[in-house]
């Protein structure tokens, strides 16, 4: 498994990140990065599945680990009532402002990367989906794309603050997103040129997780041609 080390902005110590190269027949000397965003499980198998699809849309892609200063290198799986405790202790002893300054690192890193072409994007999903909606907000990614994001009406107030591309995939059977909430986000991003709101029927959460227990072939097959497309038009 090809890594990176990246140092963190407030000198706490350097973490890793899975690093895919592009391929394909779209990769060239000039290839844009996505930096793709976790979710409670980790650097897990099926983020590192993504991260090569990804590549092989023909950009690079960098995977952080954000749970470093709690545990590095976490892989965990959907699969278990063990991994999914443990996923959830580590969600709630995650300090999101430090995970987006780690972001952000990424992100400065990813501008120079050898056989880069200076523009970067961010692609997350779960707690990932609402990393990437705040760098849309917070940061100066050049597409930021969430993936059933976890209390993203929580954000509302933000996003005045998004100047560039944000694409929102949003699962209409989300228990971890109520109703009532995904209603006021939609509500709040209609109209936006910058922003566009996705919403996937009888879609669960997790439904593009690869290999995960909510994978849903057709939103997932859907909702991943929208973000190529956004990637495309951003990284070029």
């Amino acid at each position: 498994m090809s890594s990176i080390h990246i140092d963190a902005s407030d000198g706490a110590g350097k973490f890793a990140a899975y690093y895919a190269p592009a391929k394909g027949d779209h990769a060239g000397e000039n290839a844009g990065v996505v930096v793709l965003i976790q979710e409670i499980f980790g650097v897990s198998a099926s983020l590192r599945q993504i991260a090569d699809e990804v590549a092989s849309l023909g950009y690079h892609v960098l995977a952080p680990d954000l749970f470093w200063r709690q545990e590095p290198l976490v892989d965990l799986s959907d699969k278990t009532k063990e991994e999914w405790d443990k996923a959830f202790a580590l969600l709630n002893g995650f300090n999101q402002d430090l995970g987006i300054a780690d972001l952000k690192a990424v992100v400065q890193l990813a501008r120079n990367f050898p056989g880069g072409n200076g523009r970067v994007a961010t692609m997350g999903y779960c707690l990932g989906g609402r990393l990437a909606m705040m760098m849309a907000t917070r940061s100066d990614a050049d597409c930021n794309i969430s993936y059933y994001g976890v209390g993203l009406d929580g954000l509302i107030p933000e996003l005045p603050h998004v100047k560039a591309p944000l694409l929102v995939h949003i699962a209409d059977r989300d228990n971890f997103f109520p109703a009532e909430g995904r209603a006021a986000l939609i509500k709040a991003t209609k109209g936006n040129p910058l922003i566009h709101t996705h919403t996937y029927k009888d879609a669960d959460h997790a439904f593009a997780r690869a290999g995960g227990t909510h994978w849903d072939t057709r939103s997932a097959w859907i909702a991943n041609g929208r973000s190529a497309e956004a990637l495309a038009a951003t990284l070029g």
